[in-house]
């Protein structure tokens, strides 16, 4: 009798984890959900349609039906709601944490006391049935208005030195000159303001490690040639790199060792000293049509560059900013966004370039950017647990801030600033305030009066975007927009970094400070900016943020804790994600989540916050009642409409099975009608409880509902291809407790040189 053998598939087992959330995340954010009371009503509420965001403030209406148990017609109507949201970026998904209702409107039913029961149930129950909607639903709806003093300006755009190169390549940064420091781990002296592994030998010479290859110059800034047969000394850096490669959430080296498409051999190694950036081709720059336009794009090469055949002018997109030259070796020269050849606008969604769209003005995707730059990810912080320290190099010194009253500390790898008598830092999303720049260090309950008018050209510049929201005696409502994490919208699009070189501080020890240059920086839709590092897979892991000697030493990109994620192939994954391959690279997804925390919510990474990631929602055993919110209902306690107990006889699911399949095409205007659409046509709800065709006289209704439609429609898309283009679940580790300044371990950063 043969015995049956089971076997173990990691591949297979990632696949059942990265469906079964996409299909727990679909049950979650489906519509229309159901409240059903112990009266026997049923209430349904349908998608959101949002109408403005303000920090975690999300106004917004829903078409809401309600059937009475002596009755087979529902009653259609609209609800305003007010609501305070807690958001996710890691899950893209926002949660409904507290709801006020103002209005209500019926289409036949003027009941004064059935209206309030109904805007009590609403209140009460939305936020306790753990609701949520999806992100990328959210921004596809909103209209782009941005607060002006949330607009950045006056940002460094000039070019950095660009470089081009028609063979493999690799860009080696070098913060200024190199710096020494001695590896006690190695017994040798390793160059220690750069993100790569170069270290001076015995015998004289400087090695750099990368892509398990080893590296020989003369000098720390090259040239760098092959060292084939390295001295064996060396082996146990190789070691300890590959080491700390292969511990890297989402990076598999035996992976790409199986992919032919990958470059695996030697690269050139360009060492800069300054903001640079390197593009390449694989060979000659072979420049294919895009369709309907008159631009051609390099389809041998990971970069952006495109040729305008009108005007025989090529385009590069580097960190969101787009160059201008008449040659690829020429005099590169900026060029605002809105001044590109319009055919860009023209570049279909899906095909190998799409991911420019963003950075196109007027495009969807550079809208729902916008947008989504201006989403923050939120926490709830404890004001008695939470605590950090702040540790300088020597005793602590201040700049001031010009066109302030405010100074920072440039001594500190943490963000310091003074205002008046106080000291204020932000370490991993949140404020904190002191009567020292020593300490001792309490959860602030406001930011400084003048953080919004900090010029780019300071390093502190992105405190401006983490807020404040709200106070109780308990707790301190927080949360960060991208541009803490250098997204930050400028102009009609999203840009990465400021474009200024801040200098860092080099004294004992080496502070970096954040970088725009140098990591050819990708927009994703749903990750943000991620770096890229064109055919060669293996050198981001090497210390970005993280050394082998310093166990958290980062810096280069805004908050220590935080690095962008990688990718590791060009970007062949189209807008709705799908994967187009072109010019023999890899056909893979863009973002491999290597980055070794696998967040854009640093909140998860402290342990004296809540934020969504460890809430547990649709759990009847939780008590979700929130301690920002307290206020009287008495006033509609009447005729058993706001009596306590129908309120927690309310029951709420989400779509079940008895509801009708694609119910979910019902909208409202602004006024409150209501409208669905049957096989293509538009019909409006009258207060006979009946469907009537809209008017084609009605044009301009119509269009309105077919553009609401479409974005709901675009929305569930990008979340859709979310789900399937998001990297697996990791098993994370606790919270560690926080550090001086954000750090994990030794929180002093590289000591200097000798």
């Amino acid at each position: 009798m043969k015995k049956l053998r089971l076997f173990f598939s990691p591949l297979l087992f990632v696949a059942f984890l990265i469906l079964h959330s996409a299909v727990m995340a679909q049950d979650n954010t489906e519509w229309p959900k159901v409240i059903t009371a112990n009266d026997g009503s049923i209430i349904k509420v349908y998608q959101p349609e949002p109408e403005s965001l303000s920090g975690d403030i999300l106004k917004f209406r829903a078409v809401v039906s309600v059937q009475n148990s002596d009755s087979q017609d529902p009653l259609f109507g609209t609800f305003w709601s007010v609501a305070t949201i807690s958001t996710d970026r890691d899950t893209r998904l926002v949660h409904f944490v507290y709801t006020r209702v103002p209005n209500l409107k019926l289409s036949s039913d003027s009941d004064v006391n059935r209206i309030a029961y109904l805007k009590t149930t609403l209140e009460t129950q939305l936020p306790q049935a753990g609701i949520t909607l999806p992100m990328d639903q959210l921004l596809t709806q909103l209209d782009n208005n941005i607060e002006k003093h949330k607009l950045a300006q006056n940002f460094d755009n000039n070019p950095p030195h660009i470089i081009y190169a028609n063979r493999p390549s690799i860009l080696v940064l070098v913060d200024g000159e190199p710096k020494m420091k001695k590896n006690p781990n190695w017994g040798l002296d390793a160059v220690v303001n750069t993100p790569y592994t170069i270290v001076r030998n015995t015998d004289g010479q400087f090695y750099l490690y990368g892509a398990k290859h080893w590296y020989r110059a003369p000098t720390a800034t090259g040239p760098f040639s092959p060292a084939n047969n390295p001295p064996a000394n060396l082996s146990k850096i190789a070691s300890d790199v590959d080491a700390a490669n292969d511990a890297q959430a989402g990076y598999s080296s035996n992976a790409e060792k199986s992919d032919d498409n990958v470059y695996t051999g030697y690269s050139d190694i360009i060492v800069s000293t300054q903001p640079a950036e390197l593009i390449q081709t694989n060979g000659q720059a072979n420049m294919v049509p895009i369709d309907n336009t008159a631009l051609l794009y390099a389809a041998n090469s990971s970069n952006d560059i495109f040729l305008d055949t009108h005007t025989q002018q090529y385009y590069i997109l580097i960190s969101g900013r787009w160059y201008t030259s008449n040659n690829l070796n020429g005099n590169w020269q900026n060029i605002e966004a809105n001044n590109i050849p319009n055919d860009f606008t023209k570049i279909p969604e899906g095909s190998p370039k799409d991911n420019v769209l963003a950075s196109v003005p007027g495009t969807y995707a550079a809208k729902e950017a916008i947008i989504d730059a201006q989403i923050p990810q939120t926490a709830k912080v404890d004001r008695n647990k939470a605590a950090t320290e702040v540790t300088y190099d020597g005793d602590p010194q201040f700049k001031p801030i010009e066109g302030t009253h405010m100074q920072y500390a440039v001594n500190t790898a943490s963000s310091v600033v003074r205002y008046g008598n106080q000291y204020y830092t932000v370490e991993s999303g949140v404020w904190f305030v002191a009567p020292s720049p020593n300490g001792p260090w309490s959860v602030a309950t406001e930011r400084p009066a003048e953080i919004d008018i900090i010029p780019p050209s300071y390093p502190v510049y992105n405190l401006k975007y983490v807020y404040i929201y709200d106070v109780t005696p308990d707790w301190v409502y927080m949360g960060y927009t991208p541009g803490y994490l250098n997204t930050f919208v400028y102009g009609p699009t999203v840009v990465y970094g400021t474009g200024y070189y801040y200098r860092p501080w080099w004294g004992n020890y080496y502070y970096p400070k954040p970088y725009t240059w140098g990591f050819n920086m990708m927009y994703n839709p749903w990750y943000g900016w991620g770096m890229g590092f064109n055919y060669s897979f293996g050198w981001f892991n090497i210390g970005f943020g993280t050394s082998i000697w310093n166990e958290w030493a980062g810096g280069w990109w805004g908050p220590r804790i935080y690095h962008p994620p990688y990718c590791w192939s060009p970007r062949n994954y189209g807008f709705y994600g799908r994967n187009v391959g072109g010019g023999g690279f890899a056909r893979r997804p863009i973002i491999v989540n290597n980055n070794r925390f696998v967040t854009n919510n640093i909140y998860n990474y402290r342990h004296d916050v809540i934020t969504n990631n460890r809430m547990v929602y649709n759990n009847s055993n939780v008590n979700v009642r929130n301690d920002r919110y307290n206020y009287d209902r008495a006033n509609i306690r009447n005729n058993n409409y706001g009596n306590d107990r129908n309120i927690r006889g309310v029951h709420v699911q989400p779509n079940m099975p008895n509801n009708v399949a694609g119910e979910n095409n019902i909208l409202s205007d602004r006024q409150g009608n209501v409208y669905r659409n049957q096989q293509g046509k538009w019909e409006q709800r009258i207060p006979q409880r009946q469907w009537a065709p809209v008017n084609n006289n009605y044009q301009e209704i119509i269009r309105n509902l077919d553009r609401q439609q479409a974005m709901q429609q675009r929305g569930q898309t990008r979340f859709q291809n979310f789900q399937i283009n998001r990297p697996p679940p990791v098993q994370r580790s606790a919270p560690a407790p926080s550090r001086g300044g954000g750090g994990w371990n030794n929180n002093r950063g590289e000591r200097g040189g000798h």
